[in-house]
């Protein structure tokens, strides 16, 4: 399993996972936001919610920072 459900609610992101994982606009690395369980582009400006443990990487879904 790659999301782990968090003490504090969060998810837990195996590490293999998350250097895989790239911003969906700058194709540069992400980097894991635990409290507030979100994947953050700092290139972009952009954080991308995980939701249900399932990261979200659309553009539509994503807030600014």
């Amino acid at each position: 399993m790659t999301l782990e459900q968090g003490k504090t609610g969060g998810h837990a992101i195996d590490p293999w996972l998350l250097s895989i994982l790239v911003c969906p606009v700058t194709r540069t690395p992400l980097t894991h936001d635990a409290a507030a369980d979100e994947l953050i582009s700092d290139a972009a400006g952009l954080a991308f919610p995980i939701r249900d443990g399932v990261p979200v990487l659309l553009i539509e879904a994503a807030r600014p920072l």
